[in-house]
């Protein structure tokens, strides 16, 4: 609720319902292992809290509940007993925090829901029934596939994973039919997960086919003799009974006795004062600060504690005299500290000319300096005499004073994604040194918990929404650029960045000791920082004349290729739009397994394409081909030309040091990292990067670096004896786990091994896998298992 209060006297309007069991297993495992000071692993229970909030956070719904499992056996063990019998033990890590769960869901003054014999699902689909049938409208939040049967009109599902709603048409890609008949899919196909027998080859894309012919699964199975197909006709008739028994499994009771009323459920905020007892209790010091900021509490010392007001830009100073300037700046470094930020005229530091700096000593003392403004401004002098600039120091006065503070060594400036400065300031000849990155701070503490941006990182930790780039430039058309903002405006908006900068590093930097992340921070992140900008200023050499002609050749390939594709399809189309070619595909050339989305056009994605290609249609091969084509020329030969600096020659790409959760770096603008290597045209591509005279390129990759430190730490005997007698790792997988020899492998094969390898290391669930591999589900499960 909105304002926060109790809604016990009001109708329920908005039922949330989630699936507490299903948060718990996916904070496990994303996080790495964490212990309260008593030694209890609480990983899952930190994971468990903080999606919680941003849940709550997140929801308008009057009524909320967190549902649980009991147990691993219910009703359903008694039609089938081994129902879920091949679920491995929860890890022991795991088995101290279950009472914490229902713990932390009370802290937050949450129904904590279960009943024994049935599981979670049976209760939240009998809720969800219970809130329709009150007139209330019902958002399951779980990303449990089993749980999509329950949508329909009034029902919807949210996955808090990929923060994405999840309704009919969802239900319809995912599973082939509506969610009505998601059961009867589930039946045929089985769940290796939980051991649903289901019918033995047939998967869920055959399944979805049958059901869609013959309506339902007591008709599927009452026609079963009328199928061509002889395997598929005998499964179903010697397994009919154990399709009717997975039905049972699958179908989620919704006649479950509730164990609290719909009414129950109303929404109240939580005591802070038992919320916050239970997460110090936790050690949980980094959340502490934004529940006392949500709910009106003092944070408890040592917290992240958010300001009890809100940001007071008052003392902001607008510097436009070099004496104010050099003031500022002697008072920096008596402090021994000091934020920096810059503001520009692009984001591309190669290209950025310098509009601004702004710096902050202490909470609300900061000041914006106006280097590059344009326009007149009333009421203020006119400098430059021409009507065209507001007051400003000049550039190379205000570097001048500015150079020695970003030198000294004795003062530590902070920023927020400083590496883009460090490149813009370096084309004016000045370095920052040494310095503090509050963006890499909260990566190194926080990682994929949640994005590292200064406005996210604000809000989070400070309790303040800063003032947007979008509320001084404005949008879409009428934007202007920085140096079009009048100076009041941008010093109000430059300095905030400065001051909430220096406010996040106090309550961050504490955190390296706290965590055990100092060297982390200083001997890999931070470092790296000033290497990047290096890399980011040599840039790399390209041939101009060699991708104009790669342009030129696929321009007049793509155009070769639909003439040809008019050809076969009998006339002239639009070979980029996906509405034409779905309607020649499948309404004039009569293709058989076209599917419309919820927009009332064909699919014609990739994975379509290449199923109709595969069948022997050469029209959608053709199709693959243009498209390949057009990509590589809009996003590569075309783009990497529009790119190359004219004062350099070279193409400079930015590195994202806090973009992914692995910690490797992401390329972008434009991405390097990504430049095709598998086709002929891709190589063509690569071979425009080049060296300068005298110079070679070097390529240099660790040998499987992953795989090797998995070998190590886990001290798996077989894999590290695989290291050290040279085998190929991916070979030998191959080998075991598709039972083929090494010797004259086909490469394909190879990549689906590698592809096991790293998917399984990194945590990728069968459902991934196959899509990865594009393998039925129970067949990437069989992989991982044998793995």
């Amino acid at each position: 609720m909105s304002d926060g209060k109790a809604a016990s006297a009001e109708k329920a309007a908005h039922v949330y319902l989630i699936d507490g069991s299903g948060l718990i297993f996916r904070a496990f495992h994303s996080l790495p292992p964490m212990t309260r000071p008593d030694g209890t692993p609480v990983n899952a229970v930190y994971g468990f809290c903080t999606m919680l909030m941003k849940i709550l956070a997140d929801t308008d719904a009057d009524h909320v509940a967190v549902i649980f499992d009991t147990s691993r056996t219910s009703f359903r063990n008694a039609i089938y007993p081994a129902y879920k019998a091949n679920r491995p033990d929860p890890p022991e890590e795991l088995v101290p925090q279950f009472p914490l769960f229902r713990e932390a869901t009370r802290a937050f003054n949450l129904p904590c829901i279960e009943l024994e014999g049935f599981e979670a699902d049976d209760l939240i689909a009998t809720y969800a029934r219970a809130a329709i049938e009150a007139g209330a409208e019902v958002t399951v939040v779980s990303s449990d596939k089993d749980l999509m049967q329950l949508i329909r009109p009034g029902v919807v599902m949210f996955d808090p994973m990929k923060s994405i709603m999840v309704g009919e048409a969802e239900v319809q890609a995912k599973f082939g039919v509506g969610p009505d008949k998601v059961v009867d899919v589930q039946a045929l196909a089985g769940d290796s997960t939980d051991n649903v027998p289901g019918v033995p080859g047939i998967g869920v894309k055959t399944a979805a086919e049958l059901i869609g012919t013959y309506g339902d699964l007591d008709t599927l199975l009452a026609r079963a003799g009328e199928i061509k197909q002889p395997k598929r006709r005998e499964s179903l008739l010697a397994n009919a009974e154990l399709a009717r028994v997975s039905r049972e499994l699958v179908r989620l009771r919704a006649d479950v006795p509730l164990p609290q009323s719909i009414e129950s459920l109303a929404r109240h905020d939580p005591d802070p004062e038992v919320l916050l007892a239970f997460l110090r209790a936790q050690g949980f010091r980094s959340i502490l600060g934004r529940v006392a900021s949500q709910y009106g509490s003092a944070a408890p010392q040592g917290a992240a504690a958010a300001p009890a007001a809100a940001i007071d830009r008052s003392g902001y100073a607008l510097v436009q005299d070099p004496a104010v300037l050099a003031d500022w700046v002697a008072r920096a470094t008596a402090a021994g500290i000091v934020a920096v930020d810059t503001e520009t005229t692009s984001l591309d530091a190669m290209r950025a000319e310098l509009v601004g700096v702004s710096l902050a000593l202490t909470d609300g003392a900061a000041c914006y300096v106006p280097l590059g403004h344009q326009g007149g401004v009333a009421g203020q002098l006119d400098l430059a005499g021409d009507g065209s600039s507001p007051p400003q120091i000049p550039l190379k006065v205000a570097l001048a004073l500015l150079k020695p503070l970003l030198a000294d060594r004795a003062v530590l400036k902070v920023g927020q994604n400083l590496k883009y400065d460090m490149a813009v300031l370096a084309r004016y000849g000045l370095r920052i040194e040494p310095f503090d990155d509050t963006m890499l701070l909260s990566y190194v503490l926080d990682g994929g918990r949640h994005g590292h941006g200064m406005d996210e990182l604000s809000v989070l930790h400070l309790g303040h929404q800063p003032i947007t780039f979008a509320e001084v430039t404005g949008k879409g058309r009428e934007r202007i650029s920085f140096a079009q903002v009048p100076l009041e405006a941008a010093r109000d908006y430059a300095a905030e960045d400065a001051d909430v900068t220096l406010r996040l590093h106090r309550v961050l930097k504490p955190r390296l000791v706290l965590e055990r992340m100092v060297t982390l921070y200083e001997t890999i992140e931070r470092p790296l920082a000033p290497i990047l900008v290096a890399m980011e200023r040599a840039g790399i050499l390209v041939d101009r004349a060699q991708l104009q002609g790669l342009s030129r050749d696929f321009g007049q390939r793509m155009a070769e290729l639909e003439d040809t594709i008019h050809k076969l399809a009998g006339r002239s189309f639009n070979v980029g739009s996906p509405k034409q070619l779905g309607e020649i595909l499948y309404d004039e050339m009569g293709l058989a397994g076209g599917k419309k989305g919820k927009t009332g056009a064909y699919a014609t994605g990739a994975d379509v394409l290449e199923d109709l290609a595969a069948a022997g249609h050469e029209l959608p091969q053709r199709v693959l081909d243009w498209r390949l084509l057009g990509k590589l020329k809009s996003t590569y030969s075309d783009t990497l030309v529009e790119q190359i600096n004219p004062e350099t020659g070279r193409v400079h790409t930015s590195y994202a040091m806090a973009a992914t959760t692995t910690g490797r770096l992401a390329s972008t603008d434009p991405n390097l990292q990504n430049i095709p290597v598998r086709t002929e045209e891709g190589r063509k591509i690569r071979r425009a990067f080049i060296a300068a005279p005298g110079h070679v390129l070097l390529s240099a990759d660790y040998s499987q670096i992953e795989l090797r430190l998995l070998a190590e730490i886990a001290a798996i005997g077989p894999l590290r004896q695989a290291f050290h007698d040279g085998l190929d790792i991916h070979a030998l997988t191959a080998s075991q786990v598709f039972g083929v020899p090494i010797a004259g492998m086909d490469p394909a094969i190879r990549r689906s091994a590698k592809a096991i390898n790293f998917g399984i290391i990194y945590g990728m669930s069968a459902f991934g896998l196959a899509n990865r591999l594009g393998i039925p589900q129970r067949d990437a499960q069989a992989y991982i298992e044998a793995y």
